[in-house]
């Protein structure tokens, strides 16, 4: 079993700055991708920023040049940097990792969740 727990969530400023940060712990024996997803109230839950076993990234045009998605491979842990933060960036962030097995499956987790409010 894979636990997922984010951090750094709260109440953020228009134009300001927050940081999430996920840890992955338990039985891990290759993370292949991890990402941010978003879910604001009555929309639908949707892809933030994920990144690749390689480093590879995606981002949401929504949020491109503006947030960076990171991952320390050793710690099994990813970052969002969001910047320029817009009040329609409120909404709760979900991490989430593909997991690989030694046998060659794969597996999804998710996070419980971090709240983002931006505003004045």
């Amino acid at each position: 079993q894979v636990q997922l727990v984010e951090s750094g969530g709260g109440l953020g400023q228009p134009g300001g700055s927050l940081t999430l940060s996920c840890a992955a712990s338990g039985s891990i024996f290759k993370i292949l991708e991890m990402g941010w997803y978003r879910q604001a109230p009555g929309k639908q839950r949707e892809l933030v920023a994920r990144i690749r076993s390689g480093d590879s990234t995606n981002y949401a045009d929504s949020v491109k040049g503006r947030f960076t998605i990171s991952r320390d491979n050793a710690k099994n842990t990813t970052s969002l940097q969001m910047n320029s933060l817009k009040p329609d960036d409120t909404a709760v962030y979900y991490c989430n990792a593909i997991i690989g097995t030694i046998a060659g499956y794969t597996y999804l987790y998710w996070g419980q969740g971090t709240q983002v409010t931006v505003s004045s």
